[in-house]
C-alpha cells in the first residue's frame, strides 16, 4: 500500500470534493439556467423534470458542456410516491451529500376565485408548497450532511397578487413562510434563502399588448431574464454565506410599485 507524503495529503485537501445539486423543473427556462450556472468541473445536476423529457435531456447536454456532470430524473411532484422516487434518485446519486436543493418548478395558470375547483386549489398547493417541503423532508440528512443549501423560487405575486391567481398567490405566500421557518430550525447546518423574480421569463401566452403594459410598470422599463435568477443562485451557494431566511427580490423595482 502506498503512504502519502505530507506534501500529497495537502494537495489532496486543497482539491474541491464532488458537490451535488438538484434542481427541479429544470428542463427549460429558470431552471435550466440555473442548472447551467452551477455546471462546472466537481458538480453533478440532478435534472428533474415531469413531462418535458426532451428539455431535461438539452438541460443535460449544456452542463456536460459546461463541465459538469448530471442524470435526468422524472417525477410528478404532486404524487408523494413520486416525490419519494425522486428523494431517492437523489441520495443514491449524491451519495448521501446534498449540497443544494432548488425548489424551482412550480405551476402557474389562471382561474378566477369564484370557480375555482377543490382539485385546482389542491393540486397547485401541492406541487407549488407541499413538495418543496417534502423534497427538504426527505433529503435532510443529505442536506446536513453536506452543510448544505436550499433556495426556493417564490414570487413576485405573494405580495402582489395578480387578478384571478388566487391558489397561485396563496402557494407562494405559503412558500415565502416555509422559507423563514425552515432558516430559523434548520440553521446552523443548513441554510434556507428564497428568490422572488418578478419578470424575467414571458409566460407562453402572454401577447406583445399584456408584455408593453407590464414593462411600462417596471423602474427599470425592461425585463429580466433567466440567467439573471441562475447567477443569484451562485452567488448565495458560493459567497452569500451568511444569507438565511431573506426573500431577495430580482424583478427591476418592480416591488416597489403600489
Amino acid at each position: 500500500m502506498m503512504i502519502k507524503d505530507d506534501d500529497q495529503k495537502e494537495r489532496d485537501q486543497r482539491l474541491p470534493r464532488q458537490s451535488y445539486v438538484l434542481v427541479t423543473g429544470a428542463g427549460a427556462r429558470v431552471g435550466r439556467a440555473i442548472a447551467c450556472a452551477l455546471a462546472e468541473r466537481g458538480t453533478h445536476l440532478i435534472i428533474h423534470y415531469h413531462h418535458n423529457q426532451s428539455g431535461a435531456e438539452e438541460t443535460l447536454d449544456q452542463v456536460r458542456s459546461l463541465g459538469g456532470t448530471g442524470h435526468c430524473v422524472r417525477a410528478d411532484l404532486s404524487q408523494s410516491h413520486e416525490l419519494d422516487h425522486l428523494a431517492d434518485v437523489t441520495r443514491e446519486q449524491s451519495k448521501g451529500r446534498l449540497d443544494l436543493l432548488v425548489n424551482n418548478a412550480s405551476l402557474f395558470s389562471p382561474s378566477p376565485a369564484e370557480s375555482l375547483s377543490l382539485s385546482e386549489w389542491d393540486n397547485m398547493l401541492r406541487v407549488n408548497l407541499s413538495a418543496p417541503f417534502f423534497l427538504v423532508n426527505r433529503l435532510l440528512s443529505s442536506l446536513r450532511s453536506a452543510q448544505g443549501v436550499i433556495v426556493n423560487l417564490c414570487d413576485i405575486s405573494a405580495d402582489r397578487p395578480l387578478k384571478g391567481y388566487a391558489h397561485y398567490t396563496a402557494s407562494k405566500a405559503g412558500l415565502v413562510g416555509l422559507t423563514k421557518a425552515l432558516a430559523v430550525e434548520l440553521a446552523p447546518q443548513v441554510r434556507c434563502v428564497g428568490i422572488s423574480p418578478g419578470q424575467v421569463a414571458w409566460p407562453p401566452d402572454y401577447n406583445e399588448q399584456q408584455k408593453k403594459q407590464l414593462l411600462s410598470r417596471i423602474p427599470l422599463k425592461r425585463s429580466g431574464n433567466p440567467d439573471d435568477i441562475g447567477r443569484l443562485v451562485r452567488f448565495i451557494v458560493k459567497e452569500g454565506t451568511y444569507l438565511n431566511g431573506a426573500i431577495i427580490p430580482v424583478d427591476g423595482g418592480l416591488a416597489c410599485r403600489y
